[in-house]
């Protein structure tokens, strides 16, 4: 899929200069994103599998998150361009072979509904590929946006309507860019991931057996897929440390989906100190 993609926004580029169409670069843009998104994936994994050391105790995993800020910078130059370029073909609009245009834009039509049907079954149980279906439906409306825009041009004439295609399809890019990069830097500042609530994960932390209180309770992202939390726990009077951390550990990933924890466990009295770590 990444290089049915990629290779169609290269001939999608090629077109639009042929063919004077900014609607078809603008286009090409759109589909930026999906070849950005799919690539950051596949980074990710390549990455991942490498061993953590001294050094990088956490191994790569960040990297995903560095090329996520990079692809939006891209990305938002790519729709600065696009509405910039945009604005001077109103002023001027420039003459556009209709007819390639059309043909270039139904050939990705053609493009992502492939697409969408190589996703369309495995969009139904992850979560991963059914954000990479939506994204090629997303493609879908840009291609059908240019078609509607080739097939104006090429009956009446009418120019302008390649710069209006242009606007929506930049517009389009800008929100899913500002999300992307928003998310990533989020996770740099490790901010509480999405989907955990703090105020239910401390009530199920004090409502485990063998839990008197909890305190310094943080949790963050590592990269996508992998958040981590840590916290002071207080321990019940007579409640034995390795019972009450297997409660733990079976409870934030069994209810949250926290596999990596760390537990520093406190008697009451605070005269001694049990660290523990799953």
């Amino acid at each position: 899929m990444l290089a049915l993609t990629g290779g169609y926004m290269a001939i999608e580029v090629a077109g639009g200069i042929l063919t004077g169409s900014l609607a078809l670069i603008a286009d090409a843009g759109h589909m930026l994103t999906d070849v950005a998104g799919v690539s950051m994936a596949l980074l990710a994994i390549r990455f991942a599998a490498r061993p953590a050391n001294d050094g990088k105790s956490y191994g790569y995993y960040r990297l995903e998150i560095l090329a996520a800020i990079a692809n939006g910078i891209l990305l938002f130059g790519v729709a600065a361009y696009i509405l910039y370029e945009a604005y001077r073909r109103f002023l001027e609009p420039p003459e556009i072979l209709g007819l390639p245009m059309l043909a270039v834009a139904t050939v990705g039509l053609l493009v992502n509904l492939v697409s969408a049907r190589l996703l369309l079954a495995g969009q139904k149980s992850s979560l991963n590929l059914r954000g990479a279906f939506y994204e090629v439906v997303g493609d879908l409306l840009g291609s059908v946006a240019v078609i509607v825009a080739g097939v104006v041009i090429a009956l009446t004439g009418w120019n302008i309507v390649d710069p209006i295609a242009s606007v929506v399809i930049g517009l389009f890019i800008l929100p899913r860019t500002w999300t992307l990069i928003r998310d990533a830097v989020d996770v740099l500042l490790e901010a509480t991931p999405k989907g955990v609530d703090m105020a239910e994960v401390r009530r199920h932390i004090t409502e485990t057996e063998g839990v008197k209180d909890a305190h310094d309770l943080h949790a963050w992202t590592i990269t996508s897929g992998m958040n981590v939390l840590s916290a002071h726990i207080v321990l019940a009077d007579g409640a034995r440390a390795d019972e009450v951390l297997d409660r733990l550990c079976g409870c934030l990933s069994d209810d949250f989906d926290i596999e990596h924890s760390t537990f520093q466990l406190e008697p009451t009295d605070r005269r001694t100190v049990e660290k523990a770590t799953h």
